[in-house]
């Protein structure tokens, strides 16, 4: 079977996201004793000013249901990297807060995240690849935020 070449490069776009992620999976367990998708969090809430948001508003950001959030939250407030208060300002609302055992974390694992990201899925690309690769992530994430946004 003669396969389009869209086809094949939206095969090739899984299978890159799949390796690479199953890769980060093993660097963040290895490094830091927790799976990829809790590191990405706690980097998010690193990043942000005031390392706090409300949960709504960090599920939203992440893309993570309500409930995936809860999970994830409830496993690392018990390893003491994060926190949850109610909202000094309202009180139905729940702040998720980055400790500063969350904080240690975060930049322990980061500088080998970074040589794990180089060495899987940079280290083979060109710097016009990589400028390349940049935008066409960008312009992935772009359609579908406005198809999420239509949903």
């Amino acid at each position: 079977m003669d396969e389009q070449p869209d086809a094949r490069a939206w095969r090739s776009l899984v299978t890159a996201v799949l390796v690479l992620e199953e890769a980060l999976d093993r660097q963040s367990q290895r490094d830091g004793g927790l799976p990829h998708a809790y590191y990405s969090l706690l980097v998010f809430l690193y990043e942000t000013p005031g390392h706090r948001l409300p949960a709504s508003e960090l599920a939203a950001r992440l893309r993570h249901s309500p409930s995936r959030l809860t999970h994830a939250v409830t496993s690392m407030e018990k390893s003491g990297w994060l926190v949850r208060e109610r909202s000094a300002v309202d009180r139905r609302v729940q702040i998720v807060a980055l400790t500063e055992a969350g904080s240690r974390l975060v930049r322990r694992v980061s500088p080998r995240q970074a040589t794990e990201v180089r060495a899987v899925a940079l280290s083979k690309l060109s710097p016009q690849q990589v400028g390349q690769l940049e935008q066409i992530s960008t312009a992935i994430v772009a359609a579908l935020d406005e198809r999420d946004d239509s949903a």
